[in-house]
């Protein structure tokens, strides 16, 4: 029997992360699960150390950027989301997205983590990488990543009462 008692849905507010909370948010209602919802933030100060002993101070940007993930991540969740599936976001700061993933996973001893990936290929996926690639190596728990547009797996209520119908 699979019992998933927390679920961890990253997210980078992209389209194919949505579907990785819609997908999460089944999961949380099937198994009676908790939710917490994590954006990793770009640390921009760390990215601040320059070349010959320059220093530049990205302090009020970095602000900034904390300040628009916590107004996005408090829209992905709704009352429904906080109260039925005692959903919670979750803001961390880092310059390596995946290993801040697989921590926060491994702290929070979460039962699954699932999230989007651009499935992209070829050059860009070599000068890129993948931060969903390198969860799902190191997680350690399962992680589902779902691409967009995806399969339809999850339906809508209206849907399933239909075809109970």
């Amino acid at each position: 029997m699979i019992a998933l008692k927390r679920i961890l849905v990253a997210t980078d507010f992209g389209e194919a992360a949505g579907v990785a909370l819609d997908y999460g948010r089944e999961f949380a209602r099937t198994f009676g699960a908790s939710l917490e919802v994590l954006h990793v933030c770009d640390n921009a100060i760390a990215r601040g150390l320059g070349v010959d002993g320059f220093v530049a101070d990205y302090s009020e940007l970095q602000r900034d950027l904390e300040a628009g993930a916590r107004k996005k991540l408090d829209a992905l969740l709704d009352d429904e989301d906080r109260t039925m599936l005692k959903a919670n976001p979750v803001l961390m700061i880092s310059a390596t997205p995946a290993m801040a993933i697989v921590q926060y996973a491994k702290d929070s001893r979460a039962d699954l983590i699932l999230m989007g990936t651009h499935g992209r290929g070829g050059v860009a996926h070599l000068l890129m990488g993948s931060v969903a690639e390198r969860v799902v190596r190191f997680a350690p728990c399962p992680v589902l990543t779902v691409r967009h547009p995806e399969r339809e797996f999850v339906l809508p209520d209206a849907l399933i009462a239909v075809a109970k119908a």
